[in-house]
């Protein structure tokens, strides 16, 4: 079996030093596995470089699973957006790879929002406002995904948490910020650090944590995405 992580896509160098840190502990947790990076878009390699060179396997037709040489994909993403309903499956067809299977992305998940909180508390996060501070989507379903995430926040800190879009959609993360009474402290919902951190990061909070990067619980998540699957296909 191989193992591919499909992240969003980046040329900041932070950014791909963190997600090959990710992927050092992945491969540490998963030592019998090939463990793969995939971008969706805007580095190489994407999956249509990719997914070529990777051996196929058989097919469960009845579970929809990958064989014992297939392929899984596990999207990186806090929400379902594009890239997970739609562009995956018609890379997929395209390449007529029906071996492929295709597992949850990441979030909205209760291990990712402890994380996200300890990273926050790391930044010296005391009693300021907290605001979810998300890449942003203006697809319904991926805003819906990252309400949940919000309201996993709410339950562990009390009190209100908005959320705030730094790229697609609204409301706009710098609105947000200025719409609250006192200082606020930003629970960053990005998974590497680049460009969406650094905008973040100008909106005038008193805290601002950094991404999930390679917290082991993102690694630990990954592996659970692959291992259920291939369960779910034995």
């Amino acid at each position: 079996m191989t193992l591919v992580v499909l992240a969003h896509g980046t040329n900041d160098p932070a950014g791909r030093a963190t997600w090959g840190a990710l992927l050092t502990r992945v491969r540490a947790l998963l030592p019998d596995v090939g463990v793969r990076l995939a971008w969706a878009g805007v580095a190489r390699p994407q999956l249509a470089d990719l997914l070529p060179k990777l051996p196929s396997g058989p097919v469960d037709a009845e579970r929809g699973g990958a064989g014992p040489s297939g392929v899984v994909v596990v999207p990186a993403f806090l929400a379902s957006g594009f890239h997970v309903r739609r562009d995956v499956p018609e890379q997929l067809a395209s390449l007529g790879r029906d071996d492929v299977v295709v597992t949850e992305p990441l979030g909205p998940d209760a291990v990712l929002v402890d994380a996200a909180l300890s990273r926050l508390r790391a930044a010296r996060w005391t009693d300021q406002q907290v605001v979810l501070a998300a890449a942003g989507s203006t697809d319904p379903v991926a805003q819906a995904d990252l309400r949940v995430a919000a309201d996993l926040v709410r339950e562990r800190v009390g009190g209100e948490v908005p959320v705030g879009y730094v790229a697609g959609g609204d409301p706009r993360l710098a609105d947000v910020v200025a719409a609250q009474d006192g200082p606020v402290a930003l629970l960053t919902w990005l998974l590497a650090p680049g460009v969406f951190h650094r905008w973040a990061s100008g909106v005038g909070a008193a805290v601002v944590a950094e991404p999930l990067g390679d917290h082991p619980a993102v690694a630990s998540l990954l592996v659970e995405r692959y291992r259920a699957s291939v369960a779910l296909a034995s």
